[in-house]
């Protein structure tokens, strides 16, 4: 399983399993809005690093950026609105990215029809060559950059994962 940060990670699914009402209201929400083709999701604990991320996907791909230093806050993003790509931190207090996308899945995939989980793109200040190739192997996860990382570098890996996102805005 991604992640390791047990109890807040489980406090948060039986927040979520123990309130069936709310949760059906969240899964009509999610089913209910429309995808956006140009709308990416950035979960990261360094809020000057979220804004430079934010602005530079803008810059580049002409899209919505939601971006939140709250992991919690994420996964409500998540329920509310559709991604074409998750970037997330790795190393987050509480729910690290890779939990918060196992997380996310979950959700997405008991809603019915089932939702698809857009690709993750995973950055983190610990650049364990091992752990990154380790969640290389999980479904959905699609690039692990390093900190510190060149920003186009990030534009490459969500122009592999998303190269529709890269098509010419109408203007």
């Amino acid at each position: 399983m991604l992640g390791t940060s047990g109890s807040s990670s489980l406090r948060l699914l039986l927040c979520f399993s123990s309130h069936e009402g709310k949760l059906e209201t969240l899964r009509r929400l999610a089913q209910a809005s429309a995808v956006s083709e140009k709308r990416i999701l950035v979960v990261d604990d360094d809020p000057s690093l979220i804004r430079l991320i934010g602005e530079a996907l803008r810059s580049r791909f002409h899209c919505e950026v939601d971006a939140t230093p709250n992991p919690e806050y994420g996964f409500e993003l998540a329920l509310k609105k559709r991604y074409r790509v998750f970037v997330f931190d790795f190393s987050m207090p509480m729910i690290d990215g890779a939990m918060l996308f196992t997380l996310i899945g979950k959700v997405y995939n008991h809603v019915n029809p089932p939702i698809v989980v857009p690709p993750l793109i995973l950055i983190s200040g610990r650049g364990d060559e091992a752990r990154a190739q380790e969640l290389m192997k999980e479904a959905g996860v699609r690039g692990f950059l390093p900190k510190p990382f060149a920003m186009n570098r990030l534009m490459e890996k969500i122009n592999e994962v998303a190269p529709d996102l890269a098509a010419p805005s109408r203007e």
